[in-house]
């Protein structure tokens, strides 16, 4: 299993290939830890890198292969996920969609879901959210 591996979210994924950016070093250096991420999550980068960093397909595919090296066998979208994301996107108020990332972390037996779209610090069904990208006097939270 997946015990204690971390979780990461698309803006983790989409901050490391974003160039000149701040946040940028501290996705890159959580990502070369390596850990879990979704098919979601790599459709939700796949739409950010066309729409907004202007990839084009082959940049896409190429990024999503390497992300796949750090990152091997992205969980499923399963229609379980979709009924329990469903449940704790009420439950805990928050977007279908991070709802999503939630329950497929859990499914996963993930320890940590690394995102900056939910509460840092809120732990939910036994996952720890962090925001990697804090600022602390000595520069971005670490793994």
């Amino acid at each position: 299993m997946n015990k204690g591996k971390p979780f990461f979210d698309t803006n983790v994924i989409v901050y490391a290939f974003q160039a000149q950016v701040p946040k940028q070093q501290a996705a890159l250096d959580l990502l070369a830890v390596g850990g879990m991420t979704s098919v979601q999550v790599l459709n939700e980068f796949a739409n950010v890198a066309r729409r907004k960093l202007g990839f084009d397909w082959a940049q896409i595919g190429d990024a999503v292969a390497a992300v796949c090296v750090l990152l091997p066998d992205p969980a499923p979208l399963r229609l379980q996920t979709h009924v329990r994301a469903l449940k704790m996107a009420e439950r805990f108020d928050v977007s279908f969609y991070d709802a999503l990332v939630i329950a497929t972390a859990v499914e996963s037996n993930s320890a940590v879901l690394y995102t900056e779209d939910l509460q840092h610090g809120q732990r939910i069904e036994g996952i720890q959210i962090r925001n990697p990208f804090l600022l602390k006097p000595s520069g971005p939270e670490q793994v």
